[in-house]
Order: structure tokens, then C-alpha cells, then sequence
């Protein structure tokens, strides 16, 4: 493959950032049916929100091979690579911790709620904007303002804990901050070891194996191993083998692009033996998001592996990129994608307090006004895409 964007894989970020928007906004709808929400902590099932944050998963694991070639190619210093790697990965984390923090918001606080949001997010942007194309110092104006304004909103945060007022703790790290540790471990791990399928496959095995030893809960000697990765964001490693089954699809797209039918054989075999382990191991410890089963791990793997083959005959091979066109800004601004809907809510939810009618918020009706706030949130994305002003880490 050459060092170009890979439609593919750019379609199918689109798609689930799209989709991950509007299973986010499911909240502001009644009646939505169970398929369509996250099962239940106790229950052995999936539903469709499932599926979403690791499709998120496999896919930064699957543009991680391209990402790293293309660097080494520009600039062969992994000692620069690294450092790369380390400030996406803080970055990452930085926005998840703060994020997190809102779930434990006091009423208490200094700020109100959604005003503290705003503050937050919009240091993100400050901070994070992609100012490539500019001839500023490196460290501009704008991003000190952004920094100065996160330490601000630091100050004057206060939480919730019991009858307790508390400051900025990390009570778990938010889904950029698990997103950013999974995406540290897995990078770092393909810069040491390059693209070897046979080492990527070792080590999927092993994380893997380390997610089922956590569930099994058979190795009391290592609960300060598990509580010491749980406070790392790194947690039972869950996240990191989706991540990692992103790098070995990818490192198999990279090797067999040209040979359709060895790479059909490859991605299908690998899809069926996470499918197989996750049934087959299902009466250990069920299917479950939240508890981050290995079942539900691999599961959804395969599912991100099927969705991601049958794209490239669609987008790659048919040339139907074009089909999903209208939300291709979720796929190239993807951060930016994210972060509006904290802007959104904040501002006319929770400052403002427009409500539509209960009969917009109910049911399928309800559920078709949520896919529509996506695609709104997508375009909103694009126009400031081609205003240059979206987030680059």
C-alpha cells in the first residue's frame, strides 16, 4: 500500500464515530429498545451500543501500521517517534481525566455544571487545534491561553464523593483516557517489535490471556498487578487486545493488499477464532461490556474484523467511497466529531434549556431525531473542517 489515506479504513471511522455521537445522545430518549442500548452489567448479552467503543478501539489499532510507516518514512528517528507517541497518548489521557470528572460535578462547585464543560472544552480545543499550516512559534498564544484556562478550571473544580467535597481525582479515566493508555501500549509495543504478524499474534494472545486471568480471578497473588494496570487505565487489558487486534489487521492489510484472496482467508480465520473463543469461553464469564469480559472482547473484535473486510471490497475495491460522503468529516476530524456534542449539550441542553416536544423524544420517532442530531454534529464538523479549525494530536 502507499503512504495515501486508506478509504477504507477512513469510511469506517466515520461510521463508527457517527454512530458513537448517536448511541451517545441515546440518553435524551425514551423508550429506545433494548437491543439498541448497553446490556446491563449482570446480563449475558450485547446490545448495539456494545460494540461501538470497540469498534473505536480496533480502529486505532488499525491505523496505527500506516501511521508509523508513513513517520519512519518522512523522519526514521524512533526516538522522535516515540516522543509522538507520548504527547498523543497525554493528550489523550488529559481530556479523558478532566471529562471524567463531570460524572462527580457538585452542585457545590464555583462554576455551574455546564459552564465548567464549556471551560474544559474548549481548552481542549485551544490546546489541541491543528495549527500545522501555521508559521507561529510552536508554543502560540492560543495553546498557552488553552493551558492556563485547564489549570483555571482545575482550580476551581469541586466534586462529589458521599457528603465529601473533592477535587480532580482520577476515579477512572474517561473513554479518551482508556482510549489513550490502550493506544500508548499498543503503539509502543508495534515500534519495538515492528510489523511481524506472527509477533502482533503472540501478542494479542498474551493480552488476551491476561483479560481472562483478571475475570478468572484464580491468581490472587496478582491483584497488585491488576489494581496497579486498573489505576494505569490500562484495567484488565480489554482494551488494549482490541487495539492490538486493530494492529494485526492492519499489519495483515499492509502485507497481503494486493493478494485479495490470501488477505480474504487471513482476515476471515482470524475473525473466527476470536468468534469461537468468545462463545466457547462465554459460560466462564458471559458477555459483558462493562465488566469488559474476554468473550465480549474478542466478539467484538470479530465483529470489527467482518465490518472492516466486507469495506474493503465496498470502498477499496467497488470504489464507493463516495456512498458515505456525507459523513466523511467523522472520519478525518474525528476528534473534533467528539468533542462538539460536550459544546452542544452544554450550551443548549443545559445554559439555554431547549427541549423538544416529548413526542420528538420518544421512541422510534425519538431514535430518528438522534440519528439526525448525528449527522447535524458530523456537518458541523465538516464546516469547521474546511475552516482548518478541528483538533490534531
Amino acid at each position: 500500500m502507499n503512504q495515501k489515506r486508506v478509504a477504507s479504513i477512513d469510511v469506517f471511522r466515520a461510521l463508527t464515530m457517527y454512530l458513537m455521537v448517536f448511541v451517545n445522545a441515546l440518553w435524551t430518549v425514551k423508550g429506545v429498545p433494548v437491543w439498541l442500548e448497553h446490556a446491563p452489567e449482570a446480563a449475558d448479552g450485547m446490545g448495539f451500543a456494545d460494540i461501538i467503543f470497540p469498534a473505536f478501539l480496533f480502529l486505532v489499532g488499525l491505523s496505527l501500521p500506516y501511521a508509523q510507516h508513513h513517520r519512519l518514512s518522512k523522519d526514521p528517528s524512533r526516538r522522535r517517534l516515540f516522543i509522538h507517541i507520548l504527547l498523543r497518548s497525554v493528550a489523550l489521557i488529559v481530556m479523558g481525566f478532566f471529562q471524567m470528572n463531570l460524572e462527580y460535578y457538585s452542585a457545590r462547585a464555583v462554576l455551574p455544571e455546564p459552564v465548567w464543560e464549556i471551560g474544559i472544552t474548549l481548552g481542549f480545543f485551544l490546546i489541541w487545534l491543528d495549527y500545522a499550516s501555521s508559521k507561529q512559534p510552536v508554543l502560540r498564544l492560543q495553546q498557552l491561553i488553552g493551558i492556563l484556562l485547564l489549570i483555571v478550571m482545575a482550580l476551581l473544580y469541586r466534586g462529589r464523593e458521599g457528603d465529601r467535597i473533592i477535587g480532580l481525582q482520577p476515579h477512572w479515566w474517561g473513554i479518551l483516557g482508556l482510549i489513550g493508555w490502550a493506544y500508548f501500549a499498543a503503539a509502543v509495543l508495534l515500534l519495538l517489535g515492528g510489523e511481524r504478524i506472527w509477533l502482533m499474534s503472540l501478542l494479542l494472545v498474551f493480552f488476551v490471556g491476561v483479560n481472562a486471568a483478571s475475570m478468572l480471578e484464580t491468581s490472587g497473588w496478582l491483584k497488585p498487578f491488576w489494581d496497579h494496570t486498573g489505576s494505569l487505565g490500562l484495567g484488565n487489558a480489554s482494551n488494549t487486545s482490541l487495539v492490538l487486534a486493530g494492529v494485526l489487521t492492519g499489519c495483515l492489510y499492509r502485507k497481503f493488499s494486493g493478494q485479495s484472496g490470501k488477505l480474504a482467508a487471513w482476515m476471515i480465520s482470524l475473525a473466527m477464532l476470536c468468534m469461537l473463543f468468545g462463545f466457547i469461553t462465554r459460560p466462564l464469564w458471559g458477555i459483558s461490556k462493562i465488566r469488559a469480559t474476554p468473550s465480549w472482547t474478542m466478539i467484538s473484535g470479530a465483529i470489527s474484523i467482518l465490518i472492516f473486510g466486507t469495506l474493503i471490497w465496498l470502498v477499496d475495491h467497488k470504489r464507493k467511497a463516495h456512498w458515505f460522503g456525507l459523513i466523511k468529516p467523522a472520519g478525518t476530524s474525528t476528534l473534533t466529531c467528539y468533542l462538539l456534542p460536550y459544546f452542544w449539550e452544554a450550551v443548549f441542553i443545559s445554559l439555554i434549556g431547549i427541549r423538544l416536544p416529548e413526542a420528538l423524544r420518544t421512541g422510534w420517532v425519538g431514535i430518528l431525531k438522534t440519528l439526525a442530531f448525528a449527522l447535524l454534529i458530523v456537518l458541523i464538523t465538516g464546516w469547521l473542517e474546511k475552516r482548518r479549525l478541528r483538533l490534531k494530536i
